[in-house]
């Protein structure tokens, strides 16, 4: 085998398997804007990105997502898109405002969340306060 063609295959095993940069923090990380919606529970939300489906998923289902978190502080503490890899997660084995708002998302859509902390970790684990979230909901799998 060549040298070339050796440091080519090194070259495309690298970049296949390297991490993307991570998502800009936003600007209205420290709290929801004056347009954003908020549910009942206190759970903040904002379509960013419209989806194209007509399906809400339950908390029964299983969804694909890319997804980046954030302290209202602007510490990224998880990213899916970083990582370049989309998560499949249950939507009932998630914090109650992951399982709350993205029952409101179809497919195709993306969504700013700020979830306050008796919606997230309740103050029992890292991180702390309320946090902030952009999920894109690629998939409703059953």
């Amino acid at each position: 085998m060549s040298k070339f063609f050796t440091l080519a295959l090194v070259l495309v095993a690298t970049l296949a398997f390297a991490q993307t940069d991570a998502p800009p923090v936003p600007d209205d990380v420290a709290a929801a804007p004056a347009d954003a919606n908020t549910t009942e529970s206190g759970l903040a939300y904002k379509v960013l990105t419209a989806g194209v489906g007509t399906q809400h998923p339950t908390r029964a289902n299983r969804v694909t997502v890319h997804y980046t978190g954030w302290t209202t502080q602007g510490k990224m503490f998880d990213s899916s898109v970083k990582r370049g890899t989309p998560s499949s997660l249950r939507l009932s084995d998630v914090i109650p405002g992951w399982t709350e708002g993205v029952a409101l998302m179809v497919e195709g859509e993306k969504t700013r969340f700020w979830i306050p902390q008796n919606l997230a970790y309740k103050g029992k684990q890292k991180p702390y306060g309320t946090l902030v979230f952009d999920i894109e909901l690629i998939k409703i799998n059953n």
